[in-house]
């Protein structure tokens, strides 16, 4: 089928005509973005957890602790005698409790430390023979 001039012209009118319709009507209004579904939006997961939070996280124990601690230490002032290897003493009850507590702590702290060490001596001496 052979297609005449006038019909050829009048397709050829009607196809600009399309394409400066489509260039006018994007230049006048924009289309918005089509949203996609509420359940296909990815979900936030949960914050990151950083260094201050842990720290945050930290302080407000550490001060709760402190407060319980403070109101035993009020509430037990009485005198007691406290006996320790062959050294005999009077002080108030919370306060030798406390005291038990820190040389327990401090005697922890030590020996963590200790073994801190030998593992970055150790670590150190596998680093060199590598």
């Amino acid at each position: 089928m052979a297609w005449s001039a006038p019909t050829i012209r009048a397709m050829t009118h009607a196809r600009d005509s399309k394409h400066a319709a489509e260039e006018t009507l994007g230049e006048a209004t924009e289309v918005p973005a089509a949203r996609p579904a509420a359940d296909d939006q990815p979900r936030p997961g949960p914050p990151k957890r950083t260094r201050l939070g842990g720290t945050w996280v930290a302080v407000v124990v550490a001060l709760v602790v402190l407060t319980f601690l403070l109101i035993f230490i009020l509430q037990n002032l009485e005198n007691a005698t406290v006996h320790f290897l062959g050294a005999v003493g009077s002080m108030p009850l919370a306060v030798a409790m406390l005291l038990a507590a820190v040389a327990g702590g401090a005697l922890v702290a030590l020996v963590g430390a200790a073994r801190i060490l030998q593992l970055r001596a150790q670590n150190r001496k596998s680093r060199k023979s590598v």
